[in-house]
């Protein structure tokens, strides 16, 4: 069967209730393994698949994120939409704890995590303007507001390694920039998810103001995890809202990225490398 639907629960979204006919798959990739077995299932009665981005237990630091394994097992389940939760930082005042961020653009602050399937003989160049699949992001905003969440459509994410939470100067940069949440997770998840061309959205979930606001007090795990568990049934109702309105028929160009991204022709590339990316690649090189 083929999971059309992927959904990747952030922190304290570990698994969800409603799921029939589930099974789980333990996935070998060419990346290595996933951050934890995928359950496989019908949700509101479409084919869906979910994994746990930290492990069940909460296991895997963001930047020890096998985000390659998790992306490439998806998309070898059939996986074309990704609905990924996030627990995230507010950087403005009007998105309070418990609000719903639905971002439209990223900055990357990450340094040293691998954002790319490609290399090794093979160049790709897929372009990003748009880091979100603005179909996606349309559908989830209309189920928020089915479930009567407080949700601000659009914003910018700012993505940093953690683990460790900003500094004040850090924060105050951030928000000069014009950021409306910060996080540890979208990158390279994005990037990877539109190299395998999967439509993704990020559900943010706001928990804290991050430590600029002079009124809160200094962003700490305790506080934060309180909320967590909060959001995380939200998450569940809005994932529940969004399932049945998502099409069957994925014509989105986020399914199309790499028809004018493959620079490198198939005779180059080396067995191994093409061997690893196939997956993706494939339906391109082998038509001709």
């Amino acid at each position: 069967m083929k999971y059309q639907i992927g959904i990747i629960g952030g922190t304290g979204l570990y698994d969800i209730d409603g799921f029939t006919n589930k099974k789980e798959h333990h996935i070998d990739t060419p990346f290595g393994k996933p951050s934890d077995a995928i359950i496989t299932g019908e949700l509101c009665g479409r084919p869906v698949a979910f994994l746990p981005r930290h492990g069940i237990g909460h296991r895997i630091l963001p930047n020890e994120l096998p985000q390659r394994a998790n992306i490439w097992a998806l998309k070898s389940l059939g996986v074309e939409y990704i609905l990924a939760v996030s627990a995230v930082g507010s950087l403005r005042e009007e998105i309070a704890p418990r609000d719903i961020v639905i971002p439209e653009q990223i900055i990357d602050k990450t340094k040293c995590r691998p954002n790319t399937f490609y290399g090794n003989g093979i160049v790709v160049h897929v372009s990003f303007a748009e880091p979100f699949c603005n179909e996606l992001r349309q559908l989830v905003y209309d189920a928020t507001k089915k479930v009567g969440c407080k949700t601000h459509f659009g914003g910018i994410y700012v993505c940093m390694d953690g683990p460790m939470f900003s500094t004040k100067a850090e924060s105050h940069l951030h928000r000069a920039w014009g950021a409306s949440v910060i996080g540890m997770t979208v990158i390279p998840e994005s990037k990877l998810a539109r190299e395998a061309e999967i439509c993704y959205v990020s559900i943010s979930m706001a928990t804290d103001y991050d430590c600029w606001h002079e009124e809160e007090e200094a962003v700490t795990s305790d506080a934060v995890m309180k909320i967590v568990r909060d959001n995380s049934e939200t998450a569940k109702k809005i994932i529940k809202a969004v399932i049945p309105t998502i099409p069957e028929k994925n014509d989105c160009v986020c399914s199309k990225a790499l028809a004018t991204s493959l620079v490198t022709e198939r005779k180059y590339i080396p067995t191994e490398t093409y061997e690893k990316v196939k997956l993706f690649v494939g339906k391109y090189y082998e038509k001709k």
